[in-house]
């Protein structure tokens, strides 16, 4: 087994994976870590075949994230997830960055948590499964002008705790029709974005400090959705999002735990944080 920095040529080996582990990431969402992380990413090589990943991002040197830990099932319980995890934290350790975060599901949070992760606070994934609209029924509203994204990313910046707008414009590249914003004076206040995934569309990252304000950008990306099968991963304590989802027939799928190693300086604002971008990516 060789453990190695990912390549684009890697991509359809960690799309095989998390296809294999029934995970929404496209090679999309494979190509905006390797291009925010080219350094970053790992997979375990055996045979000439991806048998197992690991992906880092890092917001500004604030902090950073891990996610895509993932193996093949034909290779679990030999130590692979584990080494892939080492690595990726001992690469973020040597950049360095003050803190480290990832989302982390009940089986893996133990784990995470012998190498020095503290939990910060729960997430909910909710799912909605529908007849699939026709394609005559799907409304798509005015797309947001440049201007107002940008107003956009300096917002989000300051919730998050960080830039990520380089994330953002890929997704409003992909998927347009997604990136929305309840009209407002002045700077927006509520806005979300969204992608096609593998299987569902998801929406995230949702931010609304209202609940007419989060009503209409649900509102939005569930008529602007073509697909059956739509997630949304939402913060727990948010129980404003929460009860929206559950009027709109979302119901919980499984509970993850956002964790923190390292000087947590950064760390953003929950107060209109609806839902995440995705476990992910933050």
């Amino acid at each position: 087994m060789q453990l190695r920095t990912m390549t684009a040529e890697d991509i359809p080996g960690g799309l095989r994976l998390n296809t294999l582990a029934g995970w929404n990431q496209t090679a999309g969402d494979w190509r905006r870590f390797l291009e925010s992380s080219p350094s970053g990413c790992f997979v375990m090589e055996h045979n000439r075949a991806v048998i197992g990943t690991a992906a880092t991002i890092a917001y500004e040197n604030r902090f950073a994230w891990i996610g895509m830990v993932l193996v093949d099932p034909d290779y679990r319980q030999q130590g692979i997830g584990t080494c892939l995890l080492d690595r990726a934290v001992d690469f973020l350790d040597r950049i360095p960055i003050p803190a480290t975060r990832l989302d982390a599901t009940p089986l893996g949070k133990p784990l995470y948590a012998k190498l020095g992760f503290a939990p910060e606070y729960e997430i909910e994934r909710w799912i909605l499964k529908r007849e699939a609209p026709p394609a005559a029924a799907t409304q798509v509203g005015p797309r947001l002008t440049e201007a107002e994204k940008g107003r956009i990313y300096g917002l989000d910046r300051e919730l998050f705790g960080a830039d990520r707008s380089f994330l953002l414009r890929s997704l409003a590249e992909e998927a347009p029709e997604f990136a929305m914003a309840v009209p407002a004076d002045g700077p927006p206040h509520a806005y979300a974005f969204g992608r096609h995934g593998l299987f569902a569309d998801h929406l995230g990252p949702w931010v609304a400090r209202s609940r007419p304000d989060a009503r209409e950008l649900l509102r939005e990306f569930l008529v602007r959705s073509p697909r059956g099968t739509l997630i949304v991963d939402s913060v727990r304590s948010n129980t404003m999002a929460t009860e929206l989802l559950e009027d709109s027939g979302f119901r919980p799928s499984r509970p993850l735990t956002r964790m923190v190693r390292g000087r947590n300086a950064a760390y953003g604002r929950l107060d209109s944080l609806c839902a995440i971008l995705g476990p992910e990516f933050g």
